[in-house]
């Protein structure tokens, strides 16, 4: 382990093997910080964060911090829990959950870069990119292998499933369905076939999944009526992914406004 002299690092904090701590960085106890870790100058790990393996916190973070919540109690116990090879880079803050015994978490493989912001009890699933500037409010849900565009912005409470892609500077205070590229203020303008094509994934399952979307996006059906007539266990994983995202539970409604056409009601 290396740390810089100017480094406090509480003797009640756990750290694991080949661990480097940098100058004017605060580890506070009650933290866990997992093996062949990186923490830059300035960075706070705050009480009741865990920090996976080989990840990376850059100068200024802020883990673990109290949750930007009205009338919070401060005595509560909570605390974020971070997933393996993650990279936190400059001033990102992961704010620590509002429940006793709760937390914020990260899964693995996460790129959050400066100034991405992650609100109290919100959920990160893995291997997902927050460019510059992307703030999720609290208790928001993002799935997995997401990219989303620089300085957009999520609701409490909305859930991303996975692949989905964010254009810069937008805004979702409705849920977004995987595969799709979301776009200004809660518009959907398509299917990500491009992060879909290097996902790897099969021309049949993307020729269904660009049919699902036109037959929900563009299509005379209602989405009531598009999934009383869905036949789940008869579709490809891929495909099903899509429709239980539609039909899960929902505390702000689907993001289906299309950019063309369509019938939502």
């Amino acid at each position: 382990m290396s740390v810089h002299p100017s480094a406090i690092v509480s003797t009640d904090a756990e750290i694991g093997a080949d661990v480097r701590i940098g100058p004017y960085a605060i580890i506070e106890a009650g933290t866990v910080i997992g093996d062949r870790c990186v923490i830059e100058a300035a960075a706070q790990v705050r009480a009741g964060t865990i920090l996976g393996s080989d990840c990376f916190v850059g100068s200024g973070a802020l883990l673990g911090a109290d949750p930007q919540y009205r009338g919070f109690d401060r005595s509560i116990r909570s605390g974020v829990r971070v997933g393996e090879g993650n990279i936190l880079r400059e001033y990102v803050t992961l704010h620590r959950s509002i429940h006793e015994g709760g937390e914020t978490r990260l899964g693995d493989g996460n790129f959050l870069m400066a100034g991405s912001h992650v609100g109290h009890d919100a959920t990160v699933g893995s291997q997902n990119t927050l460019a510059n500037n992307v703030l999720l409010a609290g208790h928001v849900e993002l799935g997995h292998h997401c990219f989303l565009g620089g300085g957009s912005v999520f609701h409490q409470f909305v859930r991303v499933g996975d692949y989905v892609i964010t254009q810069g500077n937008s805004g979702f205070s409705l849920d977004l369905p995987p595969y799709v590229i979301g776009s200004d203020i809660n518009v959907v303008v398509g299917i990500n076939a491009v992060g879909l094509k290097r996902a790897k994934f099969s021309q049949e399952d993307l020729g269904r999944i660009k049919a699902a979307f036109r037959e929900v996006f563009w299509g005379d059906l209602t989405l009531r009526e598009i999934l009383d007539s869905v036949a789940l266990d008869e579709l490809s994983p891929a495909l099903r992914r899509f429709y239980e995202f539609l039909a899960g539970e929902s505390k702000k409604g689907i993001c289906i406004r299309p950019s063309r056409g369509g019938k939502i009601a």
